[in-house]
């Protein structure tokens, strides 16, 4: 294996969150006089943290979201998680692979802990990914694209962040991999290809990912 450590995304890479997530935002800004589509969602929104959301709006209408627009958020999010979230496909499969070749892995999202437990919980992936394995946008001043969350991630794994790579499927995510001097491959399941064009590698199932885990020259 070429690489030290595997840094996952989360939403839409480990769980097949985006289109639930997405929806739900789309719903909810609608509701509060932003008319906003799902593709809208997508587009703007997907792999943001919540503040990121925020600034948009604010900057787009010159209003601010309520203030528990957040809680409102994620309490429809959560419910939603567990009727309807399930894991990527083949996800485990390649969790199976690093477990085997002994390469360690994690998760950094710019989703809240609380989020990415409760998609893990209901998708089964909470036995591959243990407190220390899981790192939150929460847990640095700047989430993507700023490369704050993939450092602080590579660090308390002990690994330089030259021997990382990040597994991503939005713009945002990718643009931070490459501000944090890490490869990054780049999923298009649901994101066009030319928006992950910065990534070294592209790739549309998790079944082609274990033949790219191997760094050329490595």
């Amino acid at each position: 294996m070429g690489y030290d450590l595997i840094i996952f995304d989360n939403d839409g890479v480990l769980v097949d969150s985006e289109p639930i997530s997405n929806r739900i935002l789309a719903a909810q800004l609608t509701e509060l006089g932003h008319p906003t589509s799902y593709e809208e969602s997508i587009r703007d929104y997907m792999g943001s943290a919540m503040h990121r959301i925020h600034e948009l709006v604010l900057e787009r209408t010159g209003q601010r979201l309520p203030a528990d627009f957040d809680d409102v958020f994620h309490a429809r999010v959560f419910a939603a998680f567990e009727r309807e979230l399930k894991p990527v496909a083949g996800v485990d499969s390649v969790l199976e692979k690093l477990v085997a070749d002994e390469v360690a892995y994690c998760v950094a999202s710019s989703g809240s802990h609380d989020r990415i437990r409760v998609g893990h919980r209901a998708t089964g992936l909470d036995r591959w990914f243990a407190a220390e394995r899981v790192f939150s946008s929460q847990d640095v001043g700047r989430g993507k694209p700023a490369p704050d969350l993939f450092l602080y991630a590579a660090e308390r794994m002990g690994v330089a962040p030259e021997r990382c790579l990040v597994v991503e499927d939005s713009p945002l995510g990718v643009q931070a991999a490459v501000a944090a001097g890490m490869d990054v491959y780049g999923f298009t399941a649901m994101t066009p290809a030319e928006r992950l064009a910065d990534a070294a590698q592209l790739f549309s199932s998790m079944g082609e990912l274990a033949d790219l885990l191997v760094r050329p020259g490595a």
